[in-house]
């Protein structure tokens, strides 16, 4: 028994006959094409080796200020949280069965993650406006209100990596760089 393609052949041609004229159109003409310079300034990213860190540095003792001018408002007091997430404590929470309190000092496996978020979304109203040194200066008081540096210990692009965070060991790598 035969079929009747001609239906299908002639909505086939419709489909191009349609389709062919819209890929020649011409763009909207929105933006432009991103340069090099543009790439780069978004290239940021900071992995756990702290490759791609800045020059620059800070401690606690700096970073308080200017926690207390450009953070507070959003994560509260001494990083305890309200209205945005709580930075500070957690610590025991992960295991048993009480509710997780997940923190930097208490979750985070890697202190070069807190630099690298800090830098390019923080503060909420205004990301990307602290310098290298106002982010080295605000990690290092986040670390030191989770106990994990002290107070006059100097985060920069060599220590910050070293940093040993307190969950660091419990995250199972599920495609590992190295056999």
């Amino acid at each position: 028994m035969s079929t009747d393609k001609r239906p299908l052949a002639a909505s086939l041609l419709a489909v191009v006959l349609a389709v062919v004229p819209c890929l020649a159109l011409e763009s909207p003409n929105l933006g432009r094409v991103a340069t090099s310079d543009d790439m780069a300034a978004w290239d940021t990213s900071i992995g756990p080796d702290g490759a791609g860190l800045p020059l620059g540095s800070g401690t606690a003792t700096q970073g308080e200020a200017i926690y207390n001018t450009q953070c507070v408002t959003c994560h509260g007091d001494k990083g305890v949280g309200k209205p945005n997430d709580r930075l500070v404590g957690g610590q025991g929470t992960l295991v048993g069965d009480q509710l997780p309190v997940k923190t930097v000092g208490s979750y985070w496996p890697y202190a070069t993650t807190l630099f690298d978020y800090v830098r390019r979304s923080m503060p909420w109203t205004a990301p990307r406006s602290l310098t290298d040194e106002e982010v080295y200066a605000v990690t290092a008081y986040i670390l030191h209100l989770n106990g994990i540096i002290g107070e006059g210990d100097v985060i920069n692009a060599q220590t910050l990596p070293t940093v040993k965070m307190l969950n660091r060991d419990n995250f199972i790598m599920i495609y590992p760089r190295e056999p």
